[in-house]
């Protein structure tokens, strides 16, 4: 039987809404944005296609002057926590949002998320247009507003006591977008200090999910000084870190593991990248998912897999968030971590597809009709 035959099968006899899930910390507004290349009335234009096509575009410019056009397509929930959030409320499980999402009043935008999940908003959401091309996106972000995600402003909206609980019976904590939150790695030590030595030790860890979210921006010293954090969650959580491929050659340059040649060059392979990593590290896995495949690490065992890659996607912002979203639960519901490979490819696949993040059954629908070569 074809893997993914299978795992549609094995899926079927699964339940997720029986899981119970904490994520944060971030919150955007994400405004949806094609680049104008030609006006042909006022109706019509032709779209840059590349980001290349900007990029000539932009150069030509120096020393003059030009004009830009921008023309929204949609606002939706931005930032890799809602958006992560959002792909895992669609699987009608117990879940708890922590993040930026707009004081005293949550953001509209985000009143999608409150019909399937707890909120708790601790500062105001950041904004960001998300220009769309064909072969990637620049995400031009204004997130000043996430200096006040603080570990004083969690425990002044929640409370200590209420904390203890969600993160004690949770089968996911998820803490991502590391690297446009200026104090995550201060609110992560607080954790360890505070609240982890305090949570039950369970044989069955719950999943610490971390995804730093492009960290080329900051500091190498800061990088090391949160990546050196997370070993210290695996006493009570089995620690994830996930990266696209970028990240990863970025994150083993940073920690001096290979030559900086071969690391830009992108010469060491996924399997050996992995491997440093996690060596380097000391947490229970790495996954890393390029465009058009994934891998992941546990322990000493290496899988990749190949995705449903589609060459003209509808939407392309918030498919890595996706692709986390199905991973964690592929592992949450037990499943191989090949299968949770595929899991993740399909969540994103679907997504970029589609626009949206699939239901449960329309999940198990995408992979059989990937499994018979239909999508």
């Amino acid at each position: 039987m074809d893997k993914r035959t299978a795992l549609a099968e094995k899926l079927k006899q699964k339940d997720p809404s029986t899981l119970n899930m904490v994520l944060g910390f971030d919150g955007f507004v994400d405004e949806i944005i094609h680049v104008v290349d030609k006006r042909l009335d006022s109706e019509t234009y032709t779209r840059m296609e590349k980001i290349e096509d900007l990029a000539k575009r932009i150069d030509r410019a120096s020393g003059l002057s030009t004009n830009i056009e921008f023309f929204p397509i949609q606002k939706k929930i931005g930032g890799n926590g809602p958006i992560m959030c959002n792909s895992l409320t669609k699987y009608n499980a117990n879940i708890t949002y922590i993040g930026a999402l707009g004081v005293p009043v949550i953001d509209p935008v985000f009143n999608e998320m409150a019909e399937n999940a707890t909120l708790f908003s601790i500062a105001n959401n950041g904004h960001t247009d998300a220009l769309e091309f064909d072969d990637g996106k620049l995400l031009l972000g204004k997130m000043s507003s996430l200096n006040d995600v603080t570990y004083e402003k969690l425990i002044h909206a929640l409370g200590k006591d209420l904390l203890l609980e969600l993160l004690g019976n949770c089968d996911l904590f998820a803490s991502v977008n590391w690297s446009m939150i200026p104090y995550m790695t201060d609110l992560w030590g607080k954790l360890l200090k505070e609240i982890v030595p305090l949570l039950p030790t369970k044989t069955k860890r719950p999943i610490f999910f971390v995804d730093l979210a492009d960290p080329e921006k900051r500091e190498n010293v800061e990088i090391k000084a949160c990546l050196d954090l997370l070993k210290s969650f695996t006493n009570k959580f089995f620690v994830v870190l996930g990266l696209n491929k970028k990240e990863a050659y970025d994150i083993a340059n940073v920690l001096q593991l290979f030559d900086s040649e071969s690391l830009e060059h992108m010469q060491i392979s996924l399997e050996d990248l992995s491997e440093s990593l996690c060596e380097y590290l000391k947490i229970d896995a790495l996954v890393i998912h390029p465009v058009d495949r994934s891998c992941t690490r546990i322990g000493k065992a290496y899988y990749e897999e190949l995705g449903p890659y589609v060459k003209k996607p509808k939407l392309t912002t918030g498919a890595g968030d996706n692709f986390n979203s199905g991973y964690v639960l592929g592992l949450m519901l037990g499943l191989n971590p090949d299968e949770a490979l595929l899991t993740g490819m399909a969540t994103s696949g679907f997504y970029v597809r589609n626009g949206i993040s699939p239901t449960y059954q329309e999940l198990i629908a995408f992979i059989e009709a990937w499994a018979s070569n239909s999508l």
